[in-house]
């Protein structure tokens, strides 16, 4: 089956903008550290794979996505983007378009929906997906053939490998973060529940729908706490479904005019010219992209 990369983007510009010195700065001045870092990231991801299909979602519904209609307090709980990262964002987007990399992005759906929604429409042209990002969210849309790489820890699993990492089926994930919650996106979950428990009761009902279906027979299994456990979901059954729509990724967001199969296109040569002019890229970042684009770069170079 052809592979589809899916790069989960804003990670790894967040990973670079925290990582990264802040020695780099634009013509104009403003910090480029994340864009330094996010550029390698990227060529080093060109180098390692050469993929013919890929493609890079971003996050822009950062406070306007559908979940904040359903839950006004999703991700209340993180500061937004400084003016310094929010440029920096532009300048990774427009670095992946002139590079000929298909960008993703929407002010509704997260870049998690949108990946789910690129794999989802490329199964029936015979694509598995390679999802490149250390979310676990994304482990739920792992089938038979995918992968989930997380790329700084040079770590690949595929859907088999999701128990052994967080203790429930792929096909679990989101009914598992409904239950015991997920303090990085600011989702309850069930007060009480804790990822022990929840997994236990997963194994053994094998969704949240059977789980209050046949809720009754909480109570009598084998694991400590199982009479109180069964209290809290009758009590908070509706915050738990909630919560599963939060967790759940859509798989029919628009993908702003693309489409299967998310073919790389050629590099715009005078638009990476002059945004590696703007960045002060050096002379090794210069001919990295120059080697992986195969577009003369050494025109616009810069000593620094």
């Amino acid at each position: 089956m052809k592979p589809l990369y899916l790069v989960d983007a804003s990670l790894y510009v967040f990973r670079a903008w925290h990582s990264m010195p802040d020695e780099f700065h634009d013509t104009d001045g403003w910090p480029t550290n994340a864009v330094h870092g996010f550029a390698r990231f990227v060529i080093e991801l060109l180098e390692r794979e050469r993929p013919r299909h890929i493609v890079i979602a971003f996050d822009e519904a950062l406070d306007s996505c559908f979940r904040n209609a359903l839950y006004p307090a999703y991700k209340a709980n993180r500061a937004p983007a400084p003016p310094e990262l929010k440029r920096q964002f532009a300048y990774c987007k427009a670095l992946c378009d002139a590079i000929g990399l298909p960008v993703l992005g929407h002010g509704d759906y997260e870049a998690d929906d949108l990946i789910g929604s690129a794999l989802h429409q490329s199964r029936a042209h015979g694509h598995r997906g390679i999802i490149i990002s250390a979310d676990k969210d994304l482990s739920q849309l792992l089938l038979e053939h995918d992968e989930q790489w997380d790329f700084a820890r040079g770590q690949r699993w595929g859907m088999a490998g999701v128990k052994a990492r967080h203790g429930v089926e792929a096909r679990q994930i989101a009914d598992y973060l409904a239950l015991c919650g997920d303090a990085i996106d600011n989702i309850p979950g069930v007060p009480g529940i804790g990822a022990k428990t929840a997994a236990v009761l997963l194994a053994h009902f094998g969704s949240l729908d059977a789980l209050f279906e046949r809720i009754d027979e909480v109570p009598y299994l084998r694991f400590r706490g199982a009479a109180q456990a069964a209290v809290k979901l009758r009590l908070h059954r509706e915050q738990a479904l909630l919560c599963r729509q939060l967790t759940t990724i859509a798989i029919d967001a628009p993908l702003a005019g693309f489409a299967p199969p998310f073919a790389r296109g050629a590099a715009e040569a005078g638009t990476l010219a002059a945004l590696c002019q703007a960045m002060r890229f050096g002379p090794l970042t210069r001919k990295r992209l120059q080697t992986v684009t195969e577009v003369d770069l050494t025109s616009s170079s810069d000593p620094s």
